[in-house]
């Protein structure tokens, strides 16, 4: 019997501020930082690095605009590059190997770390289940039929590489039968990856990936991202929202667009 694993995302690392610093270096300056409005140490970052560029600090300099009426005026304006500075860190588990091949096709503001299938042995596997073969009880049987075959396959070319001669390296007698074998391994095996990405990377992934028809896992991935960052920085995502029509059919968009 095939083991089915589920969606879990974990945030390792949020984004800080060390107020008391900047405000010791504003002071220096002989300047002073006049917060209006709630903001958290996130959003808090953005208006500072922001307002850095001009000093704009003090009662003469400073517009009336509060936390985060002046980050919205800083997306509105295109000026995303100060959006940079925040970075979180995921864990992200029960997820598809087609999954993080999308995934990782975005370069820019995002790193990764993932599970190795050359050094990970696989016998063991658990697969992500499409939406579109969850809801067909038919299809879901003869997909898990497909599944177990492949496993054992790759269980049964294990062995047999195991027994060649063709290496004398231990280590990469293991890499190379691990490579072999998992050539037979389907799409749909679950991977286990960190990502680490800033905040207008984000923005962009939500943007290209939060609404796809077609991407049921890739929506899922994209709301569950969202829903963490939106809560350490509500500004930098004000324009976008969850759109729930239908059961399993969750989208994140951009307000305009909807």
């Amino acid at each position: 019997m095939i083991k089915i694993s589920e969606l879990s995302i974990k945030c390792l690392s949020h984004p800080t501020f060390e107020y008391k610093v900047f405000d010791d270096f504003l002071a220096q300056q002989g300047m002073r930082w006049l917060r209006r409005g709630p903001g958290s140490d996130s959003e808090h970052l953005i208006e500072a690095a922001g307002r850095l560029c001009y000093m704009s600090f003090g009662e003469n300099k400073q517009s009336p605009r509060d936390t985060s009426q002046y980050i919205l005026n800083l997306i509105s304006q295109g000026h995303e590059s100060v959006l940079e500075h925040l970075n979180w860190t995921f864990l992200i588990t029960g997820v598809s190997r087609a999954f993080t091949h999308q995934l990782v096709r975005h370069r820019v503001g995002f790193s990764y770390s993932q599970l190795s299938q050359q050094y990970h042995d696989e016998s063991e596997a658990e697969f992500v289940v499409p939406i579109e073969v969850k809801n067909d009880s038919a299809l879901f049987k003869s997909w898990c039929e497909h599944i177990e075959n492949s496993l054992e396959f790759y269980k049964q070319s294990l062995k047999s590489i195991k027994e060649s001669e063709l290496y004398d390296s231990k280590k990469e007698k293991t890499r190379a039968l691990r490579s072999a074998s998992r050539s037979i391994l389907p799409n749909a095996t679950e991977t286990k990856i960190i990502i680490t990405a800033n905040a207008r990377a984000l923005r962009h992934f939500f943007e290209m990936r939060g609404a796809i028809e077609g991407d049921y896992e890739m929506r899922r991935v994209s709301e569950k991202l969202y829903s963490i960052v939106s809560n350490d920085a509500p500004s930098l995502f004000q324009d976008f929202e969850i759109v729930s029509r239908e059961t399993d059919h969750v989208k994140i968009m951009k307000k305009n667009k909807l």
